[in-house]
């Protein structure tokens, strides 16, 4: 069974998803540490209260390098095999991405390569697009700009706030996280190019990896 590290700096709504869809049996892999770089971070005292192996590691006036060397020393103590980003508010150095190739999952929410970095609700209520949504990507060295794995469309309505944008969204990204952690933990992805392919047991392609439509 995979082991997976989870990264968190706030409520850890993702990490809370990821844990009840491991501890219900549909993604089949056992949370090995969740980590925090801010001592404060909901996420990190809830994964506590659950009885997980919850580390907070300071990365406040830490070069990004040294203080990823920490963190995958951590992850390599508890032999991670997947790491996954909820709401990990730092970007990981090229170091940390060479030592987890094709291994690290981020959740993003907005349809990348639309509106990348933060605010991403915002910025779609701004532009006025008609549709958003959200987006698993596998961590490059870039900012949000990894292969994708899974997406889902969220319609943006009229009368639209960040908050009650960003609470439709959040759905659909508990959905599509655990998919995407699914069938990385069962080796069902390869990366061909900037293409995710995804296949189900004997070919074909997986269900869980086709976009998901909100109505």
């Amino acid at each position: 069974m995979k082991n997976l590290g989870i990264l968190l700096s706030g409520r850890g709504s993702n990490f809370e998803a990821i844990a009840r869809n491991v501890q219900a049996g549909e993604i089949p892999a056992r949370i090995a540490v969740v980590i925090s770089n801010l001592p404060e971070a909901p996420g990190l005292a809830r994964a506590r209260e659950m009885g997980f192996d919850a580390r907070f590691i300071p990365s406040k006036g830490k070069e990004r390098e040294a203080y990823d060397r920490e963190v995958v020393a951590a992850l390599k103590e508890c032999q991670v095999d997947i790491v996954c980003l909820a709401g990990f508010m730092r970007v990981l150095s090229p170091y940390f991405v060479r030592e987890f190739p094709n291994r690290i999952l981020n959740i993003h929410p907005a349809l990348l390569p639309a509106f990348p970095g933060m605010d991403a609700q915002k910025q779609a209520l701004e532009y006025g697009v008609k549709l958003t949504g959200c987006t698993v990507h596998l961590v490059d060295e870039g900012v949000d700009r990894g292969p994708i794995v899974c997406q889902a469309v969220v319609p943006v309505l009229d009368d639209d706030t960040v908050e009650s944008l960003s609470a439709r969204i959040l759905k659909e990204e508990h959905q599509i996280y655990a998919e995407a952690i699914r069938l990385l933990v069962e080796d069902r992805i390869r990366v061909e190019g900037r293409r995710v392919i995804p296949d189900q047991p004997g070919g074909g392609v997986a269900a869980g990896a086709r976009e998901r439509t909100v109505p």
